[in-house]
């Protein structure tokens, strides 16, 4: 009968219930956010009257020694103490006897986790923030050497009209802001101390909940400890940033793997972040986005998971919960790696600019720009103007020639009315110039929007 809540059994728990229920193995990761909680915790016991200044001193220095037992690899993590708590609460009774058992007084193991798992959310939500931020300074950094650089810009992937590889980049620019914004709401948003809820109504104990959110970081106490308790949605928005995130990386990491392909030689990755083949040495496979396309499904299932788990749980809290923190950890460690080897993959890859240049001479891509200037020049319905263009196409295949490169007699053929001048519409590097609408790809307007990506990552109003 070693379990500290055993009082009221007259037997000991099973060695397989001891498995089952057990957290310890992996909710141990937060051992120096609960042993933080638990420095408060007595701080404030002991200024409200209910330690003494020698248990508190005993508790603090006892705290302190299981700190560096655990960070040396000294502390033995049992599964028969079933949590963190429970196996730090142990081991500093051990230490320094009855003082340790008043720790927990005006405490329950339900804020106790709460406050330990809030703030490490907290704390990877700024984090991963950084991460994000590093690697989009390589994308920036690769945006800007390309302004210049026609690339086709594609719907339905197919080709659509010539922007500038630096616009496309920017568009995950855009992505990557937004979701930092995401990560930043929720710091803010959840950035109140579960600590003085006790089980799930509060305590009789004359505590101090402002003064144990002070020290912890917290920018203010919870206002209905009930819900407290039980809540999770700090959980579920970070799973849900990192998912969003992730699905942001996957779309940037199918790019790569398509650019990266003999067929469309846009990029090739460097050897540090691509892999062979066991049977085709001739192969220099992608593998660095293809995983990171895959660890986007861990993730989302992650987020699912918890979902699932909360959906139809009473108040207050249930042990359900428990299964909140293996997907969280997963979810941030699979972000983390994700961003660093993204970051890294950019920084080092080459861009094959030719490449994207010819590509841009197939599939018409100046055709709207006919269109433009049968509208602007010659007068013309947009309607009709569409047609015309089409047929103009039509005249492109059947000579196989892009509209881009097509004569002026042969543009004449299919519209009186099309004039010299015309011909200057057609170029693609002035069709991508053209679209100088604020937002558009034009090379000053692509310089404008990553002199304000510039200035976001340097912390400056953008």
């Amino acid at each position: 009968m070693d379990k500290m809540w055993s009082g009221r059994f007259s037997a000991s728990a099973s060695s397989l219930l001891d498995q089952f229920n057990a957290s310890i193995m992996y909710d141990r990761k937060l051992y120096k956010e609960d042993i933080e909680g638990s420095l408060a915790h007595a701080a404030m016991l002991a200024k409200q009257g209910i330690l003494t200044t020698e248990e508190l001193v005993a508790i603090t220095n006892g705290l302190n020694q299981v700190l560096k037992e655990i960070e040396s690899g000294e502390f033995e993590w049992k599964i028969s103490d079933e949590d963190l708590h429970m196996g730090i609460e142990k081991r500093l009774t051990a230490l320094i006897g009855d003082a340790g058992k008043k720790l927990h007084t005006a405490r329950s193991r339900n804020d106790q986790v709460a406050v330990d798992f809030r703030r490490y959310v907290l704390r990877k939500n700024l984090e991963i923030v950084d991460a994000i931020k590093a690697m989009m300074q390589e994308v920036l950094v690769v945006a800007q050497k390309h302004t210049e650089t026609l690339i086709p810009g594609m719907t339905h992937l197919q080709h659509a009209q010539p922007i500038n590889f630096g616009f496309h980049l920017g568009a995950y620019l855009s992505m990557f802001k937004r979701d930092i914004e995401r990560f930043e709401s929720s710091y803010q948003r959840n950035n109140v101390s579960p600590l003085g809820c006790a089980a799930l109504a509060g305590t009789p104990h004359d505590v101090d909940r402002e003064m144990t959110a002070e020290l912890l970081g917290f920018e203010s106490v919870s206002v209905n400890c009930l819900d407290t308790v039980s809540d999770r949605d700090f959980a579920l928005e970070i799973l849900f940033n990192i998912s969003t995130m992730m699905m942001h990386i996957s779309r940037l990491s199918e790019e790569l793997v398509l650019w990266s392909s003999y067929e469309f030689g846009f990029v090739e990755l460097s050897d540090e972040y691509s892999t062979g083949s066991s049977i085709m040495p001739q192969k220099k496979n992608p593998d660095v986005p293809e995983l990171l396309r895959g660890k986007t499904g861990r993730v989302y299932g992650s987020l699912i998971g918890l979902l699932t788990v909360m959906k139809g749980l009473p108040l207050a809290y249930n042990k359900d919960t428990q299964e909140d923190k293996e997907g969280v950890f997963d979810a941030v460690e699979t972000a983390e790696i994700s961003l660093e080897i993204l970051k890294e993959a950019i920084k080092t890859m080459e861009v094959k600019a030719d490449n994207m240049e010819s590509a841009c001479a197939v599939g018409h891509l100046s055709a709207t720009d006919l269109a433009d200037y049968l509208v602007e020049k010659c007068g013309i319905p947009f309607r009709e103007a569409h047609f015309i263009t089409g047929r103009a196409v039509a005249k492109g295949e059947e000579l196989h020639i892009d509209l881009s490169k097509m004569e002026f007699k042969d543009l004449k053929e299919i519209d009186t009315r099309i004039n010299e001048d015309v011909m200057e519409y057609l170029g693609l590097r002035h069709s991508m110039n053209a679209r100088t609408s604020q937002g558009g790809t034009s090379s000053e307007r692509t310089k404008e929007q990553l002199e304000y990506f510039k200035t976001y990552l340097q912390g400056e109003k953008a």
